[in-house]
């Protein structure tokens, strides 16, 4: 069914956070009504037929909720939409979709950039630069090494494409084992991830978090990983015990982690992962390429375009799985 009257568009952003670039394309499309807390989305919400959320960690959805009257469709223009599902937004009829497909290759590069960085001992070689200390040494090879990539949606698999354009082997773990598939060595299915641990000279965690990934990563799983092995998490925070990573590192029952995403955001300038000379840290932009903003407002607007025709929307979200699907 086509949508023939200007509908109601609620834009629902982080507290202080600038108005979305090319939010003026969307106004030439509806009436735009913006939010930033559950205030204001109690007020937007009134005859909104359509939602797109810039905030992937709100909660003020959920609050404000009941005044969702004529909602049809919610857009997350992130990846990861486990902040919205929430029970009533699962049980209800309102369809969701995802920003899926937008950061997978820019994720996939820093995460064979960290995997390299690892091979190459290069957060040794910049400390030592900082030191001016002249210290030759051996590095690894990346050919040949196996990565095990948890999660093998589209982010997984761009990563497994970089991994195997440097002769690395990519293996992947998804819900079920599949064959034939042209970019993975093979995929695996959850049950297997533990054996699969045993032989990963890199472990990438790509996964959403979801009830069955939350808390996933702990000292059972970091004991079940090679010695030798780095552990890579762009997927989200919660998916790794903090502390049983730290025991992890502190022992060496893993050699290393490069970490994108953790389960306090900021991380506290206090914590001790800052000081670890086998840790690479970033503040959860391993996505973020010069653009991306304008991007996401650029796809919300090709999906919107097809609901206002009442066509078929892309990146349905699975909101009892908690992510969309291919």
């Amino acid at each position: 069914m086509s949508h023939d009257q200007k509908p109601v568009i609620t834009v629902l952003t982080a507290p202080g956070e600038p108005e979305p670039p090319g939010i003026d394309a969307v106004r030439a499309r509806g009436e735009v009504r913006l939010a930033w807390d559950e205030e204001t989305l109690r007020e937007a919400l009134p005859d909104s037929q359509v939602m797109m959320v810039t905030d992937f960690r709100t909660e003020a959805l959920e609050a404000a909720w009941p005044m969702a009257d004529k909602l049809e469709w919610i857009h997350a223009t992130s990846a990861g939409v486990d902040a919205l599902m929430f029970p009533a937004l699962i049980d209800s009829d309102v369809t969701v979709t995802n920003a899926r497909g937008i950061f997978d290759r820019s994720i996939a590069e820093y995460v064979l950039c960290t995997m390299l960085m690892f091979a190459k001992d290069f957060p040794r070689s910049m400390r030592l630069q900082a030191g001016h200390k002249w210290k030759h040494r051996d590095t690894e090879r990346a050919e040949g090494r196996e990565v095990l990539i948890v999660g093998a949606g589209s982010i997984g698999r761009q990563i497994a494409r970089l991994a195997r354009a440097v002769g690395m082997n990519p293996h992947g773990v998804a819900r079920r084992a599949r064959s034939g598939d042209e970019d993975f060595v093979a995929v695996h299915a959850n049950e297997q991830l533990f054996d699969q641990l045993a032989v990963a000279d890199f472990v990438v965690i790509a996964a959403p978090l979801t009830p069955q990934t939350e808390g996933l990563f702990d000292q059972k799983a970091f004991a079940a990983m090679k010695k030798e092995a780095r552990l890579i998490n762009i997927g989200r925070g919660p998916i790794v015990n903090t502390r049983d990573l730290l025991d992890a590192l502190n022992k060496g029952e893993i050699a290393g982690a490069a970490l994108d995403v953790f389960e306090e955001e900021p991380l506290p300038e206090d914590h001790p992962l800052w000081e670890m000379g086998n840790v690479i840290l970033t503040p959860h932009m391993s996505g973020d390429f010069i653009g991306w903003r304008r991007a996401l407002t650029d796809q919300f607007l090709e999906n919107f375009d097809r609901w206002h025709k009442g066509g078929e929307l892309f990146n349905h979200v699975d909101k009892k799985l908690g992510y969309a699907g291919s």
